[in-house]
């Protein structure tokens, strides 16, 4: 059985950093991202926590290939990515369910 996957853009409260990742169980990342699980790592560093953006894919290759694809555009195109599903930049883990 194949495994989905989803990618997502993380920022911080004053929304000057953005952070590209991929996972096979968002949740669980995410509160991996809240609670700071590992400090030393880049979304630690700059308290990016606020989940602004996802999008999940049946498999975690397809996953992989949009992170990838979205690491590489401007960050322009990113902010409008995440104004057009997400006009208020509203904390969206609020959204995602404990399956």
């Amino acid at each position: 059985m194949e495994r989905g996957g989803c990618v997502y853009i993380l920022t911080n409260y004053t929304h000057t950093v953005l952070y590209i990742g991929v996972t096979s169980e968002l949740y669980f990342r995410i509160v991996e991202h809240k609670e700071k699980e590992h400090p030393n790592s880049f979304t630690a560093k700059y308290n990016c926590s606020k989940l602004v953006y996802y999008e999940q894919f049946d498999s975690i290759e397809e996953a992989i290939a949009k992170e990838k694809q979205l690491k590489n555009w401007k960050r322009a195109w990113k902010i409008n990515l995440i104004n057009k599903n997400n006009p208020y930049w509203s904390d969206l883990f609020d959204t995602l369910q404990d399956d």
